[in-house]
């Protein structure tokens, strides 16, 4: 008799497991396709977060909330690996006086950002990230400045954390280092992916799947014929770190995709909202 009552206790249990892991994934689904995911439709992408205006912190997460509520099509953030295998936002490679690729995550606790954040963790970065529909994230990651080898394995930790968030809406990756880039195709062929560095043309990057050049915005006036080309071919058009309104004209009237700027609020400033 208690065998008997203890498998049935079991097959209830095992049941309500089955339908948790079923109404889950089908609540996952339902928030990647639900209609009010819809970013932003202008060309402004704040850089290291909406962070100048309110002297926040860089890459911080409340200069990715400020970019968000002023309105921005993107925010871009920058992420290294420390020597543990924690990846970590940050622009420069050193924070706190500790080279971050060379330190463990906790010794770079020991220091706050200046409005008493920790150093965000990517993690926390993209599952705070994704809680809003409006803001694309624009991920770059940083090369190692250790061995190729290790940069290919930061680049695969990153991807493998945007799956595992189900991040994939929201994230576009971009690098300066080509194999990074193309390490991130090979893990996920269908990745919105931009290249920084300026030394290729957009049919070389559509050639090897590269849905877009993000380069400073004097690579363009050097090479105005990349313009026409990246159009021609599909190949999105962004351009960094632009802070002059003349610079910002020159971009808007070439009609890029977007813009990378520091400065959000003059760049909104300029172009008409939706």
């Amino acid at each position: 008799m208690n065998k008997n009552k203890n498998r049935q206790m079991n097959n209830i249990f095992l049941a309500a497991i089955a339908l948790s892991l079923i109404s889950s994934g089908c609540s996952h689904s339902k928030k990647l396709t639900d209609s009010s995911m819809h970013f932003a439709k202008n060309i402004v992408v704040a850089h290291r977060g909406a962070w100048k205006t309110n002297s926040l912190p860089e890459n911080s997460i409340a200069s990715l909330d400020q970019a968000v509520k002023i309105g921005c099509a993107g925010s871009e953030f920058d992420v290294h690996l420390t020597d543990d295998d924690s990846l970590v936002i940050n622009h420069d490679a050193v924070f706190g006086g500790k080279h971050i690729q060379k330190s463990s995550y906790v010794s770079l606790l020991e220091t706050k950002l200046s409005n008493g954040e920790p150093i965000p963790t990517l993690y926390q970065y993209l599952s705070h990230g994704i809680q809003q529909h409006t803001t694309m994230l624009v991920l770059e990651i940083k090369p190692s400045e250790i061995s190729e080898e290790r940069g290919e394995h930061t680049a695969q930790k990153i991807v493998e954390l945007v799956q595992q968030l189900h991040a994939q809406p929201w994230v576009i990756y971009i690098s300066f280092d080509y194999a990074i880039i193309k390490k991130v195709l090979e893990l996920q062929p269908d990745a919105r992916v931009q290249y920084l560095n300026g030394d290729k043309s957009p049919l070389e990057l559509k050639n090897d799947g590269v849905m877009g050049l993000d380069y400073h915005y004097s690579v363009f006036k050097k090479h105005p014929e990349w313009v026409k080309e990246a159009k021609d071919n599909n190949i999105v058009l962004n351009a960094w770190t632009v802070n002059n309104a003349e610079d910002m004209k020159w971009l808007i009237e070439n009609k890029f995709d977007y813009i990378t700027t520091n400065e959000p609020e003059l760049l909104f400033g300029l172009i008409k909202r939706p």
